[in-house]
C-alpha cells in the first residue's frame, strides 16, 4: 500500500468540458504563471464553498503549468489521512514521472531526531535546486484537512523561498478548518499571498453550463430549475446530469426543455436518486465505499463486502458508469468529496462505524502503518477494544515528532477507551499528559494532570511523567519546569538516578527563573543525590548551575573555574552540546560577558556546527541564539540581526518561548536601537510585553530591560525608568539595580538612562553594584572599564571616563568600547574641543564598523559642533554595493552564481535560516523581489566595475 500515490488531483481521462464563469481567476492564474516564467514566484490561495469548483480550477493551474514547461506537482488531503505528517504535500513531491522526493530518503528522516525540523530542510532543499533549474509550481487542495506539518511546510517554505521561482497554488473551504488552519491562512496573508474568492456563478455562466450539459441552448423552465444550484458548479452539474439521465429534459430545435418533473435541489437528493438507480451490488459497492473514506482498493472493497474480487467486476463496472465513481491508479475514488459526503450521510451511523473498523481490521491486516488506519480506529472502535487503543498508541508515539497535536488527540482517544481499571491505563494517561504538553496544549495537560497525578499513578510512574514535563517546559515555560520537576523530586521511594536528574532540571530552571537563592539551595541536593546515583550528567547540569549562582553572587572566577569542569563532564560524556544540559552553552555566555568575544563565537560556531552534524534541531537553535548574542556584542549589527532573524525562522518550527524571548528579543531590540529602525524597535518591543506578564521574574526583567530601551530610545525617559521600577521588585538580592540583563558591560547604559529621567540615586545604586562586581573581580578588565564608565557618567568625571577608555583599549566588545570614547570626547569637547576630535574619530570609527546608524549620526553631530567634518561611510562597504553589508554581499554573490542556501549556508559557515534572512534584506535594499532579477543585477554591477 503506497501512501504516496493515492490521490490525483483531476481526472487525467475524458476530455472535460469548458471552465464557465471563472475567466477573471482564469486569466490571473495566467497572469501569475506569466511572472513566474520571469523567476516570480508567490502563494495563490483559492477559497470557496464546496463545490464551487476550486479543485477544477487547480487542475487548470495545474494543466497550464505542464503545457509552459514547468515543473508542476500536485497533491491534496484527505479527511481520513490527516494524521500523516505531510502526507498531502508528499503525494504530490513524490509522484510523477520525475518525483522531486524519494520514499527511501523519506523514510530516513522519519528515523532520525528532530524529523520534523530536518524533513523540512530537505524538503526546502529540494524545491531550491528544482527552482534554479525551471519554474515550479506545487498545487495543493484542501488545505482545510491538512495535518499541522503540512500546514507548517507550506507557510514556512513559501516564505524562505519567496525570492524563487516557486509558486504555490491552494485551495481551501470557506468558514472550515481548525484554528491551525486558520492561523496558517492568515500567515500567508500576511506574507502577500494573493486571494482568489470563487462566488456563485453569474446566469450566463449557468446557461452556459446548462447547454454544455444538456447538449442545446436550455429554455427559461430549464434555467428556473438550474438557478435552484445557487451557483454551486458541482451542484449544477449533478442536477444537470439527473435531468439528463432520468430523461427529464428533451431537446428540440437545438433548445433543452423541462419533459419532466423537476429534480429536487439538494445534493443529497440528487445522489441519493442515482444510488436508486444502481443494481444492489453496485448500491453495495458505492455505499461499502463511502464508509471508509476518499478512496479504495478492490481487494479491501472484497474483504468488507466479503465477496472475492471477481464477483465485483460488473458492480464496479456499473459504479463506475454512473459516474459516482471514478478509477486512478488502481482505486476507486469518489468523483468528488461532496459525493462521497452526501452517501455516507445516508448510511445509519451503526453500519458506518462497522463498516470502518472492519475496514481498519483488514488494512492491518495488510501491513499498512498505524497512522493510517489511525482515523478509522479512532472513529469505530468501541470502549475496551484494546486492539484499537495499542494501534492508537503506536501512532500517537509515531506521530510524536512530528505532529504532536494529532498524536496528542489519538493519545486521548485511547484513554477514552481504556478502562478506568486496565493495567495499562497510567501509562497511556502519562503518554496523553506528555503529548497534549508538548502540542502547546498545556490547560488541558494541566487538567488531565490534577485529575490523574497524584492517586493514579505509582510514585516512579509519576516521577518519570513529571521529568518528562520539566524537560518539554524548559524550552518555554520555565516556571512550569520548576513546579513539575520540584513535585516529581519530591516523591517518596524514588531511584536515585531519577531523583537526581528531577533535581538537576530544577536547579537549572531556578537560575532560568533568576531565584538564585532557592537555586543554590538546589544545586546542593542536587550534586548530592548525582554523586549517590553516580548520574554524571545530572552532575555536569548541576555543577553548570552552580557556576551560574556564583556568576551572579559575583565570584566570576569560582564561576569560571565551575563552567570549565561542567564542559569538560559534558565533553567526557559526549553531550557537550546537548539540548538540555547547558554547560557549553553558559560556558560560551561567560566567555562573551568577560569581553573575550572570540572565544565565545568560537564557542557558539562550534556547537551550531556539531548540533547541526548531529541532527539536535532544538540543540542548534540554542546555539543560533548564544551565537546571535556574541554576534552583537562584538559589534556585528547585521550579522547578529540575521542570526537572530534565522533562529526566530526556526522557533515558529520547533517551538520556543522563554529561551527565544530572553535571547533573541533582547538581540533585535539593542540592533533596531543602535540602527535607528524605529519601526522594528516598535514591533520588538510590542513582543516583548508577551515577557512583562510572565511568571518566571528574570523572564519579566528581561521584559522590562527591552521595553526601557526602546522607550528610552524614543525619548520617552521617564517611562523607561517606570518600566524598570515594575521589575526590580521581585529582583533577587543579588541584582538590586537592574543595571542590566545578566550583561555588566551595560552598567553605562543604565546609568545614562536613570540619569535622563533625573532618577540619580538608581543610577547611583547601578555605579555601586559595577564597582562592588569588579572590585571582587580583579582579574577581569570588563568589568573595571564598564564600573569606571559608569562612575564617569554619574559624577561628570572626566579622569574616570579617561580611565574607561584605557581599560577597554583592545577590548572586542566595539560597541562598549566606542561608547566609553565618545562620553570621554563629549566631556572633552566641553572646555577642550581640538583634544575630543581624535576619541570621537576612533567612537565613529568603531561605530561605523559595527554599523551603529543612530550612534555615527550622533557622534558626527558632535564633531561638526566641534568644527570637524568627517566624510559619510558605511561600514564595511564592497565596492559596487554601497547599499549592503559585507555579508550580505558575500550571500548575494554566492547566490548569483546559482547555489541554494544550504550551499552558500556551507560555504560561508552560516545557517539556511541566516541565509535567507541575510538575502532577503538585501532584496529589500536592492528593491527586487527574484534571484532571476538578483542574477541581473550582479551582471550589470559586475561589468559596471
Amino acid at each position: 500500500m503506497n501512501r504516496y500515490t493515492k490521490r490525483p488531483l483531476a481526472d487525467t481521462g475524458a476530455a472535460q468540458a469548458p471552465v464557465r464563469g471563472r475567466d477573471e481567476e482564469l486569466a490571473f492564474l495566467d497572469a501569475r504563471l506569466d511572472a513566474l516564467a520571469r523567476g516570480h514566484g508567490g502563494v495563490v490561495c483559492v477559497e470557496g464553498a464546496p463545490g464551487s469548483g476550486k479543485t477544477r480550477l487547480l487542475a487548470e493551474g495545474h494543466a497550464a503549468a505542464v503545457r509552459r514547461g514547468f515543473r508542476a506537482f500536485l497533491g491534496g488531503a484527505d479527511p481520513d489521512e490527516h494524521f500523516v505528517p505531510l502526507g498531502p504535500l508528499l503525494d504530490g513531491l513524490l509522484s510523477g514521472v520525475e518525483p522531486l522526493l524519494d520514499a527511501a530518503k523519506v523514510r530516513e528522516l522519519s528515523t532520525v531526531p528532530d524529523q520534523r525540523f530536518w524533513l523540512l530542510q530537505e524538503l526546502q532543499d529540494r524545491l531550491e535546486r528544482t527552482a534554479l533549474d525551471r519554474p515550479l509550481l506545487i498545487v495543493l487542495d484542501d488545505l482545510q484537512w491538512c495535518d499541522d506539518l503540512t500546514l507548517l511546510a507550506v507557510r514556512t517554505l513559501s516564505a524562505r523561498l519567496s525570492s524563487h521561482a516557486i509558486l504555490w497554488l491552494v485551495a481551501v473551504r470557506s468558514a472550515t478548518g481548525t484554528p491551525l488552519v486558520r492561523g496558517a491562512l492568515d500567515r500567508l496573508r500576511q506574507a502577500g499571498a494573493y486571494e482568489l474568492r470563487l462566488g456563485p456563478l453569474t446566469d450566463e455562466a449557468v446557461a452556459q453550463i446548462a447547454e454544455d450539459v444538456l447538449g442545446a441552448a436550455p429554455d427559461p423552465e430549464v434555467l428556473r430549475v438550474a438557478r435552484r444550484a445557487e451557483g454551486l458548479p458541482l451542484l449544477l452539474v449533478e442536477m444537470l446530469g439527473g435531468l439528463r439521465d432520468e430523461n427529464a429534459v428533451t431537446v428540440a430545435d437545438d433548445v433543452a426543455r423541462l419533459s419532466g418533473e423537476a429534480m429536487p435541489v439538494r445534493l443529497l437528493s440528487s445522489v441519493g436518486r442515482r444510488l436508486d438507480l444502481l443494481s444492489g451490488p453496485a448500491r453495495d459497492v458505492v455505499q461499502t465505499a463511502s464508509a471508509v473514506g476518499r478512496s479504495i482498493t478492490v481487494d479491501v472493497l472484497a474483504e468488507l463486502l466479503g465477496r472475492p474480487a471477481a464477483a465485483l467486476i460488473n458492480a464496479v463496472r456499473e459504479s463506475l458508469d454512473s459516474d459516482l465513481l471514478v478509477e486512478r491508479d488502481g482505486r476507486l475514488h469518489f468523483r468528488h468529496d461532496l459525493i462521497r459526503e452526501a452517501v455516507e450521510a445516508g448510511l445509519p451511523v451503526s453500519v458506518r462505524r462497522a463498516l470502518r473498523r472492519h475496514a481498519a481490521d483488514v488494512l492491518m491486516e495488510q501491513g499498512a502503518p498505524a497512522v493510517e488506519t489511525a482515523t478509522l480506529l479512532a472513529d469505530s472502535a468501541e470502549a475496551g477494544d484494546r486492539l484499537a487503543v495499542e494501534r492508537l498508541r503506536t501512532a500517537a508515539a509515531e506521530l510524536a515528532a512530528t505532529a504532536s497535536a494529532p498524536a496528542a488527540e489519538l493519545s486521548r482517544r485511547a484513554l477514552e477507551l481504556t478502562a478506568e481499571e486496565a493495567p495499562e491505563r497510567p501509562a497511556i494517561v502519562a503518554e496523553t499528559i506528555l503529548l497534549l504538553w508538548q502540542s502547546g496544549q498545556a490547560a488541558r495537560a494541566r487538567a488531565l494532570g490534577a485529575s490523574a497525578l497524584p492517586g493514579i499513578l505509582r510514585a516512579e510512574d509519576e516521577a518519570q511523567v513529571r521529568l518528562g514535563l520539566a524537560r518539554l517546559s524548559s524550552q518555554f515555560d520555565f516556571m512550569e519546569a520548576v513546579r513539575q520537576a520540584r513535585a516529581g523530586a519530591a516523591l517518596p521511594g524514588l531511584p536515585t538516578p531519577l531523583r537526581a536528574q528531577l533535581l538537576a532540571l530544577l536547579c537549572l530552571n531556578l537560575a532560568n527563573i533568576g531565584d538564585m537563592e532557592a537555586c543554590a539551595h538546589a544545586v546542593t541536593k542536587a550534586l548530592e543525590a548525582a554523586h549517590e546515583a553516580g548520574d554524571r550528567t545530572a552532575e555536569a547540569t548541576a555543577v553548570a548551575v552552580d557556576s551560574v549562582v556564583r556568576y551572579y553572587r559575583m565570584d566570576w572566577g569560582a564561576a569560571f573555574r565551575l563552567a570549565d569542569r561542567a564542559a569538560a563532564l559534558a565533553a567526557d560524556l559526549g553531550i557537550a552540546h546537548s539540548l538540555w544540559v547547558p554547560e557549553a552553552l553558559w560556558k560560551g555566555f561567560l566567555l562573551n560577558a568577560a569581553g573575550r568575544a572570540g572565544e565565545a563565537l568560537a564557542e557558539s560556531e562550534a556547537g551550531v556546527r556539531d548540533t547541526r552534524r548531529q541532527g539536535q534541531a532544538a540543540a542548534m537553535l540554542l546555539w543560533l541564539m548564544n551565537r546571535s548574542r556574541a554576534l552583537l556584542d562584538a559589534g556585528r549589527l547585521a550579522d547578529a540581526r540575521a542570526e537572530a532573524e534565522a533562529a526566530s525562522a526556526m522557533v515558529d518550527e520547533l517551538g520556543m518561548g522563554n529561551f527565544a524571548d530572553a535571547t533573541l528579543l533582547y538581540t533585535l531590540v539593542r540592533v533596531a536601537v543602535h540602527t535607528n529602525d524605529q519601526e522594528a524597535a516598535r514591533t520588538y518591543a510590542a513582543q516583548a510585553e508577551r515577557m512583562l506578564r510572565d511568571e518566571a521574574p528574570l523572564v519579566r526583567n528581561v521584559g522590562s530591560w527591552m521595553t526601557a530601551l526602546v522607550a528610552d530610545f524614543e525619548g520617552r525617559p521617564d517611562q523607561a525608568m517606570r518600566a524598570l521600577d515594575e521589575a526590580v521588585v521581585a529582583l533577587p538580592e543579588e541584582r538590586p539595580s537592574l543595571a542590566s540583563p545578566d550583561d555588566p558591560a551595560d552598567a553605562p547604559v543604565f546609568v545614562r538612562m536613570a540619569l535622563r529621567a533625573g532618577a540619580h540615586e538608581r543610577a547611583a545604586l547601578a555605579v555601586s553594584v559595577a564597582e562592588r562586581r569588579a572590585k571582587l573581580n580583579p582579574d577581569f578588565t570588563i568589568l573595571a572599564a564598564a564600573a569606571a564608565h559608569a562612575r564617569g557618567l554619574l559624577d561628570n568625571d572626566l579622569a574616570q571616563l579617561l580611565r574607561a577608555v584605557r581599560l577597554y583599549d583592545g577590548c572586542p566588545r566595539l560597541l562598549a568600547r566606542a561608547s566609553a570614547l565618545e562620553d570621554a570626547g563629549r566631556k572633552l569637547a566641553a572646555t577642550r574641543a581640538s583634544e575630543a576630535v581624535p576619541y570621537l574619530d576612533t567612537a565613529l570609527a568603531l561605530y561605523t564598523e559595527a554599523g551603529a546608524e543612530r550612534d555615527v549620526a550622533r557622534v558626527r553631530r558632535r564633531l561638526r559642533a566641534a568644527g570637524v567634518r568627517r566624510r559619510t561611510t558605511s561600514a564595511g562597504t564592497v565596492k559596487g554595493w554601497p547599499e549592503l553589508t559585507v555579508s550580505e554581499v558575500g550571500v548575494v554573490r554566492l547566490v548569483a552564481q546559482g547555489l541554494t542556501n544550504r550551499q552558500v549556508a556551507e560555504r560561508l559557515s552560516l545557517s539556511p535560516h541566516t541565509v535567507s534572512s541575510h538575502l532577503r534584506r538585501a532584496f529589500t535594499k536592492l528593491d527586487i523581489t527574484s534571484r532571476v532579477e538578483l542574477a541581473g543585477l550582479v551582471e550589470a554591477r559586475d561589468d559596471g566595475e
